[in-house]
């Protein structure tokens, strides 16, 4: 009844419609904590969306000084290089 079987006369079953039903995969981590490798990323290029209205006219003419955007404090801790500003 059930899933019995699954690993003798249904096997041919469970691999052909649920490849990886059984066994385990990878190795133990014993006191695992997310939350460490929480990081969130954005774009190069979205950059100037995420801080806000106003910021990138103010960098555009801002007289040869560049913008600084804090992007711990808009909730981002990596910064990727994809697209232009």
């Amino acid at each position: 009844r059930g899933n019995a079987g699954g690993q003798h006369h249904h096997r041919i079953l469970f691999d052909k419609y649920h490849p990886g039903y059984f066994g385990k995969v990878g190795m133990r981590q014993f006191h695992l904590m997310r939350n460490r490798n929480f990081c969130p990323t954005i774009n190069v290029d979205k950059i100037f969306n995420a801080a806000g209205p106003g910021v990138y006219e103010a960098a555009k003419n801002g007289g040869g000084k560049a913008p600084v955007v804090d992007l711990v404090k808009l909730g981002y801790f990596k910064l990727l290089g994809n697209g232009q500003i």
